[in-house]
């Protein structure tokens, strides 16, 4: 029996217009993260760029779906969803925290498919090589709930409202169990250049696990580091997007 048909606006949400065939921009949120959290990236960068933000299943609209149980898994049924091809437009990943990781197994499933990406830019996540002994998701509701105050990352009016906790802390914990359980498999370095930025902060990532993505990529490496913890690119956002803008601007005049 065939597979059911995925509804691609299900995954896909733009928040501006991209008339054209504009580089397509994929960016994918944070654990618990959903694809509102770009919408100040699409604001700003449409309709140069087509902004696409990915939307995971269990959380806003999905949160009647299960959670994917491994990044490679989420991976897959994206660029499945996103269906790149030799003839499309020039096509570049943003991820960040797990987003960052997501990015790196997409871009190692768009070059085997011949549709390799221009850019990965990685935010906020030490290189897949670099693994870190974690179990937050293992933790019971109010350990969840202190290392999402640690991060800054949820907005306190959240984490103070039971009702929407209750809708919000199984998908967290989902997108926390696959980001902690990651396992990196050794293989090619990527052929697109690899931009990270980090916040000199970020409880998460020293600048030595961040510096370590250059091992990740035969093309070139960029690393910028901002100050603040995890959620730095709340306070740097203009000169992020800058630097995404640039890059791509120069990728696609590259491919032509």
């Amino acid at each position: 029996m065939a597979a059911p048909e995925v509804d691609p606006t299900l995954w896909l949400r733009r928040f501006g217009e991209a008339p054209g065939r504009r580089t397509r921009l994929v960016c994918l949120p944070h654990a618990g993260g959903s694809a509102t959290f770009f919408f100040p990236v699409a604001r700003a960068l449409s309709p140069a760029l087509d902004v696409i933000s990915v939307q995971y299943p269990g959380r806003q609209d999905r949160r009647h779906e299960k959670c994917v149980e491994t990044l490679q898994e989420l991976a897959r049924q994206i660029v499945d969803v996103l269906s790149p091809g030799p003839d499309d437009p020039p096509t570049a990943l943003f991820g960040h925290s797990l987003g960052a990781t997501l990015g790196f197994e997409m871009a190692r499933l768009m070059e085997a498919r011949g549709a390799a990406p221009v850019h990965l830019f990685a935010s906020g996540r030490r290189a897949p090589s670099r693994p870190r002994h974690e179990t937050v998701h293992l933790r019971d509701d109010e350990g969840m709930l202190a290392e999402l105050r640690l991060l800054s990352g949820t907005d306190p009016r959240v984490l103070g409202d039971e009702e929407v906790l209750r809708m919000s802390l199984p998908a967290i914990r989902g997108d926390y169990r696959a980001a902690e359980t990651y396992v990196y498999e050794p293989g090619p370095a990527l052929s697109c250049p690899i931009t990270v930025f980090t916040g000199d902060d970020d409880p998460k990532v020293t600048l030595d696990e961040a510096r370590a993505w250059e091992e990740h990529t035969d093309a070139g490496f960029a690393m910028h580091t901002y100050a603040g913890g995890h959620f730095f690119l709340s306070n740097h956002q203009t000169a992020m997007l800058k630097i995404i803008s640039d890059r791509l601007a120069t990728a696609t005049t590259g491919s032509r």
